[in-house]
């Protein structure tokens, strides 16, 4: 069996767009709330873990996440998770990588956690159908990463084996998670650094011309 590597799967938000973080911080400084709020609130508080982890199996809706995240914030529930990511715009390094692989003969898809697509939707105007072979949004698999099945669906609709595709997200732990089941993983932390290695991993030039 050859060794090339033929697929390239893609983590959506913090991969195809500008990092979450320095959103989420922006957000916070404009709501008036201490730097960590959100990250507490929501992703450490055992109650805001789990209608978190819901909202990306599409267990819950966008509209009641908007509503508990704004009596845990204290801050107006409308429009709430668009308040918070609004300052994401498209990475275009990594962008245009992708489109580089697919000129290559590459299948790249699309592996992402929903935030829910109603009233925002975070993946408009990216244009995912059109541009990559695979979309992949955890809530409508009733799935989230890390679930090893999400990845396996992920795999069946690439039509590829796991140890024929590369695996890039900015959460380390999704990462870890495809490369057990045998998927070459990317950390994103830095898009040049990512195109690069991904660049060696494919043994194609994935730079912007």
């Amino acid at each position: 069996m050859s060794n090339r590597r033929t697929g390239l799967i893609l983590d959506f938000g913090g991969v195809l767009t500008t990092p979450l973080l320095p959103a989420v911080l922006a957000f916070e400084q404009r709501e008036g709330l201490p730097q960590g709020a959100c990250l507490t609130a929501l992703y450490k508080d055992p109650e805001g873990v789990r209608i978190t982890s819901d909202l990306e199996r599409g267990v819950v809706s966008q509209r009641e996440w908007n509503e508990f995240a704004g009596r845990m914030l204290n801050v107006p529930a409308d429009g709430l998770m668009g308040r918070i990511f609004g300052d994401l715009r498209p990475e275009p390094l990594l962008i245009d990588a992708a489109a580089a692989a697919r000129r290559a003969g590459i299948k790249v898809g699309i592996l992402s956690n929903s935030v829910g697509l109603e009233p925002w939707d975070l993946y408009a105007g990216y244009e995912l159908e059109k541009l990559y072979d695979v979309v992949v949004i955890s809530e409508h698999h009733m799935m989230r990463k890390p679930d090893a099945q999400l990845f396996e669906a992920t795999l069946k609709l690439m039509g590829l084996p796991a140890e024929e595709c590369v695996f890039v997200d900015d959460t380390e732990a999704y990462v870890q998670a495809a490369e057990q089941l045998g998927l070459a993983g990317v950390h994103n932390q830095d898009p040049k650094q990512t195109v690069t290695a991904l660049s060696e991993l494919f043994d194609v030039d994935l730079t912007a011309s």
